[in-house]
């Protein structure tokens, strides 16, 4: 494998697209938001009526990735982690926004009620945080501050530099 797989995790308004889309750009690597897969894919089992959306086929979604992710070079974007194969990922990021923040944010994506409070509940909690300790080496698994356009700039710049320091050390 000569570049490597990321994966950036998140609660959903946390910017996990805009920063996955940014790197992808800028390092010359392959982009997956998996959301966009699974609607693109239909991998999809059933309807949550509660929350008003599609229910992933874990499974599937693993099936539809695993050529491309042994090739290397794929930064992959969706809000859990604990259903891709640890091997996958030589680094995660769980991108972190404050309450205030991450609420408006959602808001304006037309969330609501309990799917709302849940998501704001998921952040005060680092639910997605444990989830990816949990699922990889804590050792690869860093939380970053996504707060401002400031932030987003910063995340870049560091990731470009773990993401040319890999190259470098396995090339």
């Amino acid at each position: 494998m000569r570049r490597p797989n990321l994966l950036i995790t998140g609660t959903p308004g946390v910017g996990k697209t805009t920063l996955g889309k940014e790197l992808a750009s800028r390092a010359g690597l392959s982009y997956v938001n998996v959301g966009d897969l699974a609607k693109e894919g239909e991998l999809y089992e059933g309807f949550d009526e509660e929350y008003d959306c599609p229910i992933l086929d874990e499974d599937r979604v693993v099936d539809e990735l695993e050529a491309r992710m042994s090739e290397g070079g794929v930064i992959v974007d969706y809000h859990g982690c604990d259903f891709f194969p640890e091997r996958w990922f030589h680094i995660v990021f769980v991108l972190r926004t404050d309450n205030s923040c991450l609420y408006d944010r959602l808001q304006s994506r037309g969330y609501t009620g309990k799917k709302l409070q849940d998501n704001i509940q998921c952040e005060i909690f680092q639910t997605l945080y444990e989830e990816a300790v949990l699922s990889y080496k804590k050792e690869i698994v860093h939380q970053l501050p996504s707060n401002t356009p400031e932030d987003l700039e910063r995340n870049v710049d560091q990731i470009m530099q773990w993401i040319e320091q890999w190259m470098k050390d396995n090339n």
